[in-house]
């Protein structure tokens, strides 16, 4: 056990009693088994120093810190200031070896018995992800008819009388005795009468007996009976006893209200009727589902009563509140269903494919063992080649709801790079020891970071801001050479390309672009406009801002890579960005007087994302192997 613990930690043991001394222990012999893993047989190793990080004989420590406080660290050699224990040279066996980046370095040996295994971040192999849903067939809303009784009186037959039976427009599918329309059509028969008795009277008489007339229809056109059915009634010699009620549209009755014999009032529904021609298939979608559906997803439909058949169609709707009890939300699916083989009420499994566009790329998916959470945000491990040695580096990602085996990635990691996906609890512990920044440092964050904000465009989408950013860089190129008027003209090429340019996939995008495009549109004007080329300058630091922007949330849309550089003397000694194209200084707010002064802060391959300012003022690593490399952008599907 002594190879296993070293003496400052037998030291702390002996003061706090045989408690803590058997905890301590028993986590001791865990550790082990963790370390050992899967191999069972494997001989436990002789040294610590064989699980320890690697370090060279030549290292000189610099940093003493504590076992049991990692945050302490001193110039020299001494006692923790909190619990009186001998401080270690940060860089021995029992320190960890120095190392001055973020993250572990392990040597082979290590590796091996810590059972470190990584794989590749890599896309989704299928454009669609799907999601297993359950619900029940309905009637489309659309389509439900109401049958009303357009008179009050008593139902004397019921032409339909059966619960799902077919039935057209203009159908009769009852017959009523009303007292209203037998009084008003025996007013409108007498009325009749009295114009054709009155034929030879005088001229105020017979005026007098068309007025009682048309009143007469008027009243029975009232009643809602059409004009040749009013016809039809002055054509008769006796007032009529039996109403017909039609159907105002075709469908199938989905319930009969009527009964023969019945009275019933004005209005009231007689059968309610729905075009089953096309249905709903309404689905309960948990919380953790909503994230992954989109309106437009394409959904595959089973019922239990057609095994070997399925309907497929559209999300419709998603419902923007979730039941407070059922922690569900509905989604709604429009089927076609000319045959009616679906019927109201059929429980229905579905499935839906939630696809990409045509053109956009799959997202980055890891698999769920690489992710430590931290609550909103999650941890992965990445794996970096250092000198001959391999270094695991923490890494903060915003990852999507799980599926199956894999999450995708929405922001973080780039496709390529290597992830731990075995030991890395083992690695976390380790630089937690260290003092590091391991997932126990980062804080549980459920709100959007910078890295978040990053939005992946389909190829078509991307390729359309190549023209917007090629001007610019030409406007860049121009004032760095003392150049104003060709500065100007290069303005006006930016203006047409970005009234030109129109981002519609994803929403994000299409909600972001407009007041981007209004910004760019407003410096590149002012820019246009300028007479002298230090009002020029001032216009090319609010248009380099916007295209920074433009960059951090789109990406490098060129096929070559580009670099944001910075001037501290610029913009009267404030400091000011712009982004070029080479690596050697441009300088485009000082040209020929001072075009090498500033610096490259960042270096931007093609297709990646520029590094928010937020990230590099933490000193935080790209993600990537080389400094050009930024998070991959989010798999956008939520409105």
């Amino acid at each position: 056990m002594r190879r296993l613990v070293s003496p400052q930690i037998v030291q702390r043991v002996t003061r706090h009693g045989p408690a803590f001394a058997v905890l301590l222990l028993g986590g001791a012999l865990g550790a082990v088994a963790v370390w050992l893993g899967d191999t069972g047989a494997r001989e436990v190793p002789s040294s610590v120093r064989d699980l320890q990080p690697d370090a060279r004989a030549d290292d000189v420590p610099s940093v003493w810190t504590c076992s049991m406080h990692p945050q302490i660290a001193k110039a020299e050699a001494g006692q923790c200031p909190i619990c009186a224990m001998d401080l270690i040279p940060r860089g021995s066996p029992e320190g960890g070896a120095r190392y001055d980046g973020p993250g572990v370095v392990l040597s082979e040996r290590a590796q091996e018995i810590a059972g470190v295994r990584v794989a590749p971040v890599r896309r989704q192999a299928d454009a669609s992800a799907e999601v297993r849903l359950l619900g029940r067939v309905e009637p489309d809303e659309a389509s439900l008819k109401v049958v009303p009784a357009w008179t009050g009186g008593r139902i004397d037959r019921l032409h339909v009388n059966v619960t799902g039976e077919q039935i057209q427009a203009d159908q009769v599918v009852a017959t009523l005795f009303s007292p209203e329309v037998f009084s008003a059509h025996q007013d409108l028969l007498t009325a009749k009468q009295q114009v054709t008795q009155l034929e030879q009277g005088p001229q105020a008489v017979r005026e007098a007996a068309a007025a009682a007339l048309d009143a007469a229809r008027e009243r029975v056109r009232l009643l809602g009976l059409s004009d040749a059915e009013l016809a039809q009634m002055e054509s008769q010699e006796a007032p009529t006893r039996a109403v017909d009620i039609r159907a105002p549209a075709g469908g199938t009755v989905i319930e009969r209200v009527a009964t023969e014999g019945a009275y019933v009032a004005v209005g009231s529904p007689l059968y309610h009727i729905a075009d089953l021609s096309s249905v709903w298939i309404q689905l309960d979608a948990y919380e953790s589902d909503l994230p992954r559906l989109d309106l437009g997803d394409r959904v595959k439909v089973h019922v239990e009563a057609l095994p070997d058949q399925e309907f497929e169609g559209r999300v419709a709707f998603i419902d923007p509140a979730v039941d407070a009890v059922r922690r569900t939300a509905n989604v709604r699916v429009g089927v076609s269903n000319a045959d009616f083989r679906l019927r109201p009420g059929m429980f229905a499994e579905a499935v839906v494919m939630a696809e990409a566009e045509d053109g956009e790329r799959t997202p980055l998916v890891i698999p769920t063992t690489a992710a430590l959470f931290t609550g909103g945000r999650s941890v992965v491990y990445v794996a970096r080649e250092l000198d001959g040695r391999t270094a695991y580096e923490p890494r903060t990602v915003r990852l999507g709801p799980r599926l199956a085996e894999v999450y995708p990635v929405v922001a973080g990691l780039a496709e390529g790079e290597q992830v731990v996906v075995r030991g890395a609890f083992v690695l976390d512990a380790e630089l937690q020891i260290r003092g590091g920044a391991g997932m126990m440092a980062v804080a549980d964050d459920s709100m959007q970071g910078p890295s978040d904000r990053a939005i992946e465009l389909p190829q078509a989408q991307r390729d359309a801001l190549a023209p917007v950013v090629a001007a610019y860089l030409a406007v860049q190129r121009a004032l760095a050479a003392d150049d104003l008027a060709r500065a100007r003209q290069q303005a006006k090429a930016l203006r047409a390309h970005v009234d030109r340019t129109r981002l519609t996939r994803p929403r994000s995008a299409a909600a972001v672009w407009p007041p981007m495009a209004e910004a760019l549109q407003g410096h590149a004007h002012r820019l246009q406009q300028a007479q002298a080329l230090q009002s020029a300058r001032a216009a090319f630091g609010g248009l380099s801002q916007v295209v920074t922007t433009l960059l951090r949330r789109f990406g490098n849309p060129l096929a070559a890579p580009l670099h944001l550089a910075f001037c501290p003397m610029a913009m009267g000694s404030q400091g000011a960005s712009w982004i070029q194209q080479g690596r050697e200084i441009d300088n485009a707010y000082f040209g020929a007087s001072m075009r090498s002064c500033g610096e490259v802060r960042q270096e931007l391959a093609p297709g990646a994302y520029l590094r928010p300012p937020e990230e590099s003022a933490a000193g935080r690593p790209p993600p990537g192997a080389r400094p050009s490399e930024a998070p991959n952008a989010p798999m956008e599907r939520h409105p």
